[in-house]
């Protein structure tokens, strides 16, 4: 008989993600496996909105650390996380040990009565705490007020209800934070990846785990996806060579096709200018390198626009 002790955050969407992981292997195992869920609040959940980004290792570390400590500790086997959150260097001691399949990467725009993001009036209010999706919201329509929203996404769905007061007429969140909490239906307007460059891992769910644990591991593997396996691990090669986090703006999303792999990323100046997109597409045993050489066409470019500027 197999135990696993699963680590997740108590927010609504940790909580789903976590659901689906156990689903996932109690498909695959059965009665043959006994799941334990362990919740854990972490620095970010008990953080006043918005404090989290100032935290040691910012605010990817406030939703992750409380959870990798316990795992390296021995306390439980496996961490459920969103990709996204996790830093892009590994945490010595520790492996995403699974990538159960990715859902769809893409941001998405809710607003209050339904309008895109075209037939939304003049300065109109749409709320966001991301830098990335601040930028690329801005390249779109130059004349919007975007203005800082933080907290979950349920938190962020009821402060829009309850906009008239503020003014608020939209938020951009993640489709797949949506679906995963039966919210899809709200959605207005889904950006295409040339659109709004997702955020490095967005859909994706990382299993944790300690290194060497080969129990564990061979537990993961059944529910490991290959195609989402190779996307995280281009999309982070391309975060990590750009050796900057999630304060910020930047984005790269890449998706499989048959045996090939296109990656796209952005990133701009804090303030939204000089924003720039690139893309490359190569054979997925190269993902490594095809996150390397973005990295690299976007530093360059980067680099070009401040040398003209100046």
């Amino acid at each position: 008989m197999l135990r696993l002790r699963i680590g997740a955050r108590q927010s609504m969407l940790s909580q789903a993600q976590t659901a689906l992981v156990s689903n996932l292997l109690r498909q695959r195992f059965g009665k043959d496996l006994v799941i334990e869920l362990v919740n854990v609040r972490t620095l970010g959940d008990r953080s006043p909105p918005g404090a989290a980004a100032g935290s040691k290792g910012g605010a990817k570390g406030a939703f992750t650390g409380d959870l990798e400590s316990m795992l390296a500790g021995g306390r439980i086997d496996v961490a459920v996380h969103s990709m996204k959150d996790l830093p892009s260097e590994e945490t010595e001691g520790l492996v995403i040990g699974a990538t159960p399949e990715r859902a769809d990467p893409r941001d998405a725009l809710v607003t209050r009565n339904g309008e895109t993001l075209s037939t939304l009036p003049r300065r109109a209010k749409v709320g966001t705490s991301s830098l990335r999706r601040k930028a690329q919201l801005l390249k779109l329509r130059p004349d919007l007020e975007v203005v800082e929203l933080h907290g979950n996404v349920d938190t962020r769905l009821t402060k829009l209800q309850g906009a008239p007061a503020d003014g608020l007429a939209g938020v951009v969140l993640a489709v797949a934070g949506l679906a995963r909490l039966g919210e899809e239906s709200r959605i207005s307007q889904v950006f295409s990846v040339d659109e709004m460059v997702p955020a490095v891992g967005q859909g994706i769910i990382a299993v944790q785990m300690r290194w060497g644990d080969g129990e564990t591991r061979e537990v993961l593997s059944k529910i490991d996806h290959e195609a989402t396996r190779i996307e995280a691990i281009a999309e982070r090669a391309l975060a990590r060579r750009l050796g900057i986090g999630c304060n910020v703006p930047v984005g790269g999303c890449a998706r499989v096709e048959g045996r090939k792999v296109r990656l796209v990323g952005m990133m701009s100046e804090d303030d939204g200018s000089g924003l720039t997109r690139r893309s490359v597409s190569g054979p997925w045993g190269n993902a490594v390198s095809l996150g390397e050489r973005l990295a690299d066409a976007l530093l360059a470019r980067g680099r070009t626009r401040r040398a003209v500027a100046s």
